[in-house]
């Protein structure tokens, strides 16, 4: 009894988890208003699962002999990864800077330059490729446009996040001193965000080279080039290999990029 008499008093709501409950049932509603508004069919999809199990089948006899032509142009898909990740990251490194309250102090400065980056993240990547095809043509110079263009706008925010979470003890005392701006950044600040720069970059190289297979689908050179030709001819053997082979290079880059970032830490 004198267990009992020390709990807590709970109310009714409480009690019956009138909140949590519904919340849940306004999440559900707007769900379902959702995919009515948006003509989601949901029985359509249980009626065509068939196909689905139809194209499985098809693919479960990957034809090998076609990793020889492929090799290529997986080789393309990284290469563009990383060079649109390079290019992107080098160009947000200074917009970032330029971004972070505590770096540039004046609020109309530093709110426009996030008012531009804010603009730039929402280009969505697949209009970017086909705008770059139209320019550039079908090839891997429009995916390391869009890439550098897309890893721009996402790795900017990430960075200036991160320098505005820094320690401002290293930074006051530089400008006790009377350290120049360049001087506090070089001594003060990159020595904090270093190893999560690095990390950030790691990341978004891993999205990267699952975005450039996307890409390539547009023409933006790449393996999705071969991806789009093989599913066009409903070739689904040689379907099979190149996204096996794209799943494998996927694995091996998350596993170095966590095995990187482990070791940052």
């Amino acid at each position: 009894m004198e267990v009992m008499k020390k709990l807590p008093h709970q109310s009714w709501g409480q009690k019956y988890h009138v909140k949590t409950v519904s919340v849940t049932v306004v999440i559900i509603g707007l769900v379902i208003l959702s995919a009515k508004v948006a003509g989601v069919d949901v029985a359509m999809f249980f009626t065509n699962l068939d196909q689905f199990t139809d194209l499985l089948v098809r693919m479960s006899h990957p034809d090998w002999s076609y990793i020889a032509i492929i090799w290529q142009p997986i080789l393309e898909t990284i290469q563009m990864a990383v060079m649109g990740t390079t290019i992107g990251t080098l160009f947000a490194i200074p917009f970032s800077f330029l971004a972070a309250s505590n770096i540039v102090k004046n609020s109309w400065a530093h709110g426009l330059i996030r008012f531009f980056l804010d603009l730039v993240r929402t280009l969505p990547d697949l209009l970017l490729a086909a705008i770059f095809v139209a320019i550039f043509g079908i090839g891997s110079t429009a995916g390391v446009v869009t890439l550098a263009i897309f890893s721009f706008g996402m790795v900017s925010k990430l960075f200036y996040e991160v320098i505005e979470t820094i320690d401002e003890g290293p930074i006051e005392a530089l400008e006790s001193v009377g350290a120049r701006k360049l001087q506090i950044i070089h001594f003060a600040v990159v020595p904090q965000v270093m190893n999560q720069f690095i990390s950030y970059f790691l990341y978004t190289l891993e999205i990267n080279v699952r975005a450039s297979t996307v890409l390539g689908y547009l023409g933006a050179g790449g393996i999705g080039v071969y991806l789009q030709r093989s599913l066009n001819e409903f070739n689904y053997s040689q379907t099979a290999v190149i996204i096996l082979m794209t799943l494998a290079v996927v694995i091996v880059i998350n596993g170095i990029s966590n095995y990187l970032r482990e070791r940052l830490i």
